[in-house]
């Protein structure tokens, strides 16, 4: 399997360094090749990238399919797509033996959101009398006041703060850059953790500009986030599955239904199509409804018209 090993490698820098796509989503590339080459390898299939047929491709899509759920086969065969469009592109393959497999049908599912009256109850639920209490209101704020990915969240910079502008800078998917407005109501939190709490904190070298530190003074994990959100959950009798994500989903539909412009949600979550943010933003019938009703030109009939 060297020649896979080979080509793989080349894919994986290729994705680095001209596509600028994140570490996270270039090992999941990765892994899922990987799968495929210990398939080959299982039943002594010797074809390389280049030569590999379209049949043994489909046998092991069927192979897959009874161990991995809808999804996760969906982006296998989109991370094996990419891969072979890559050979495409370098003059390595004349066809994509994947466009003629299709992907399983995914049910669309929306993740759970939170109301400003939960929002509120989980950020009362903080315990103040600590430093950390202090940097999780500071953090729950920033995540529903500017709709923050996790990974968004723990990289934030002290030297990303534009508070004279109402902004803060975010490092968003594939290293691009996008400046989010922020509350007042954030600002406020983040500047009492920032100039009470972390300035008598004993910083570990590399992360003085790392806004949001752990007790140790290095860069919180997405997991410890995680971990935060769900014991406040616990504490309050929330029964929803909550997570990072949630703040940022319900920051989005908080605005759609307050009558935001889906394009402005769009760059302030940073989604490079706005057909993502049509997805991600589930539009009720009461607020299509009422768009109906404020934006038609025939929804006001006028008095006295008879039919």
């Amino acid at each position: 399997m060297k020649d896979w090993d080979l080509y793989i490698l080349n894919f994986t820098n290729y994705l680095r360094i001209e596509r600028g796509l994140s570490r996270q989503t270039i090992i999941s590339y990765k892994y899922d090749l990987e799968k495929l080459t210990k398939y080959l390898k299982l039943h002594n299939i010797g074809d390389s990238p280049i030569v590999i047929a379209a049949i043994v491709l489909k046998e092991f899509v069927y192979s897959i399919s009874s161990e991995v759920n809808p999804r996760t086969q969906s982006r296998i065969l989109s991370g094996l797509k990419s891969f072979f469009s890559y050979l495409i592109f370098e003059d390595l393959r004349a066809d994509n033996p994947m466009d003629l497999i299709e992907a399983p049908k995914l049910q669309q599912s929306l993740p759970d959101t939170l109301s400003v009256e939960e929002i509120d109850r989980l950020i009362a639920a903080i315990d103040l009398g600590s430093n950390e209490g202090e940097r999780n209101r500071a953090m729950l704020e920033v995540l529903y006041s500017c709709g923050l990915r996790v990974t968004e969240l723990v990289t934030l910079r002290i030297s990303d703060l534009f508070f004279d502008e109402g902004f803060i800078r975010v490092s968003g998917k594939g290293s691009k850059q996008r400046y989010v407005p922020i509350a007042q109501s954030a600002q406020k939190f983040i500047n009492h953790y920032k100039d009470e709490v972390r300035v008598h904190q004993n910083v570990v070298k590399g992360y003085e500009d790392i806004l949001f530190l752990n007790r140790r003074g290095r860069q919180l994990t997405r997991a410890m986030i995680f971990t935060i959100i769900k014991r406040l959950a616990v504490e309050v009798d929330l029964n929803k599955n909550i997570s990072p994500h949630t703040f940022r989903h319900s920051f989005a539909t908080h605005l759609l239904s307050n009558g935001a412009d889906l394009r402005a949600i769009q760059l302030m979550l940073g989604h490079e199509s706005i057909t993502t943010t049509e997805i991600y933003v589930h539009l009720d019938k009461r607020f299509l409804n009422e768009v109906l009703q404020k934006f038609h030109p025939r929804q006001e009939i006028k008095k006295g018209t008879d039919f």
